[in-house]
């Protein structure tokens, strides 16, 4: 059980630096890499995209961290 929630803490902390790091930083920011930032027809669209899988992978995250304390408590 605690190996499979280190499992799954690992692969959130892995797509959640992913997803941090393609949002656009004042520039286009890695999201531009081919052209990808025009993906949802506007980059407003595909930076409220970003901002939803971020904030659920930061959620998912932060769970696993606190059931993870709990149970090496």
């Amino acid at each position: 059980m605690r190996g499979l929630l280190l499992a799954l803490q690992f692969l959130s902390a892995l797509l959640l630096i992913v997803a941090v790091l393609l949002h656009a930083a004042k520039g286009e920011g890695l999201g531009g890499i081919g052209g990808s930032a025009k993906l949802f027809g506007t980059p407003k669209g595909l930076e409220e995209g970003l901002d939803r899988i971020t904030w659920g992978l930061a959620i998912v995250f932060m769970s696993l961290s606190v059931i993870l304390a709990i149970l090496k408590a």
